[in-house]
C-alpha cells in the first residue's frame, strides 16, 4: 500500500493561453459550469494563441478547429475548448497547428486565435480547460490567478 501512495505522480495543468482564470461556475454555459464533460478551469483569454499544457498525445482535433483534446502520459485527457458556441463558426478564426496523434510538449502551439472575430461572432471567448476523465482523477485547483502559457499551474492532477 505505501508503494502505491509513493508511486502516484502529480500532473501539474499548465495555462494553455494568457489571460485571467475563472472557475468552472463562472463559465456561462451549463455544459461546463455543472460539469457535466468533467472538472477544470476556464480562461478568460487576453491574447495569444492556445499552447499544450502538458505533455501527451493529441487525441481530438475537433473538425470545426475549436477544441483540441490530449491524453497525458499519465492517462489524464484534457479538452481545451476555445471559445463558447465556437462551433457554429466552422472553422473560421482558427488555425490547428498539430494533428491527431501528434506528441506535444509543453507550451508548443496547437491553435492560433483569431480573438477578435471571435469576440464579434461566438456566445464568448472563455475557454474551459476540462479534465474529461476526472472521475478517475483527484484534481487540486489552483488559486485564481493571471494566466501565462506554459508557465501558471492551473490545476494538480493525481490518479486516485
Amino acid at each position: 500500500m505505501l508503494s502505491r501512495l509513493f508511486n502516484k505522480r502529480k500532473l501539474q495543468i499548465l495555462a494553455p493561453v494568457k489571460g485571467d482564470m475563472l472557475s468552472l461556475e463562472q463559465v456561462p454555459d451549463p455544459v461546463f459550469s455543472e460539469k457535466m464533460m468533467g472538472d477544470g478551469v476556464a480562461i478568460m483569454p487576453e491574447d495569444g494563441g492556445i499552447h499544450s499544457p502538458i505533455e501527451g498525445k493529441v487525441i481530438l482535433v475537433a473538425d470545426t478547429k475549436h477544441a483540441i483534446g490530449i491524453r497525458a502520459n499519465d492517462g489524464t485527457e484534457i479538452l481545451i475548448h476555445v471559445g463558447l458556441e465556437t462551433v457554429s463558426l466552422q472553422g473560421k478564426g482558427f488555425e490547428t497547428l498539430v494533428k491527431m496523434g501528434d506528441s506535444v510538449s509543453i507550451g508548443q502551439p496547437l491553435i492560433e486565435v483569431d480573438w477578435n472575430f471571435i469576440k464579434e461572432n461566438a456566445a464568448s471567448i472563455i475557454t474551459p480547460i476540462i479534465i474529461t476523465n476526472s472521475a478517475e482523477k483527484q484534481i487540486e485547483h489552483q488559486p485564481i490567478q493571471t494566466c501565462i502559457p506554459g508557465e501558471t499551474v492551473l490545476m494538480t492532477v493525481t490518479s486516485k
